[in-house]
C-alpha cells in the first residue's frame, strides 16, 4: 500500500481504525482495552477520531478531558511503562505503515507527548505513598 499525506477526517478513520486494532489483538495492552476497560468500540472509535482529527486538523470537534478516563483505568489496572511503551510502538507503526509527510508526523510527535504526559501522570499515583 503506498503511503500518503494525512488530510481528511477519512485519513484520520483509517489511522485510528487501523491503529486499534492492532491493539485489540495485542499481547502487551490488548487486555487492557478489552478485558479490564471492556472497550465498547462503537462509541470509542468516533471519539477518537474526533480527538485525533482535533490535534492534526485542527477541528474542534474533541471536548473532553482526556485524563479522566486513563485515571479510572489506572485504578482498575495500574499502568506501567510497559504499557505505554507498546502503545507508542503500535501508534508509530501504524502510522508509518499507512501515511508519510507533515501530518505523520505531528501524529507520532503528539503521540509521544500524550504518553510521556500519562506515563507521568500515571507514575505518580501509582508510587507508594
Amino acid at each position: 500500500m503506498e503511503r500518503k499525506q494525512i488530510t481528511s477526517r477519512a485519513d484520520i478513520q483509517l489511522l485510528v481504525d487501523s491503529f486499534y486494532e492492532k491493539v485489540k489483538t495485542d499481547a502487551v495492552i490488548g487486555y487492557i482495552f478489552q478485558d479490564i476497560a471492556q472497550v465498547d468500540w462503537g462509541k470509542h472509535l468516533p471519539v477518537m477520531y474526533d480527538f485525533w482529527e482535533q490535534l492534526l486538523l485542527d477541528s474542534n470537534r474533541y471536548g473532553r478531558n482526556t485524563m479522566a478516563p486513563h485515571f479510572a483505568l489506572n485504578q482498575k489496572i495500574p499502568l506501567q511503562p510497559v504499557h505505554f511503551d507498546r502503545w507508542i510502538l503500535l501508534f508509530e507503526t501504524t502510522v508509518n505503515e499507512l501515511f508519510t509527510g507533515e501530518k505523520a508526523e505531528l501524529a507520532i510527535s503528539r503521540a509521544h507527548s500524550i504518553k510521556d504526559i500519562m506515563q507521568f501522570k500515571m507514575q505518580q499515583i501509582n508510587q507508594p505513598k
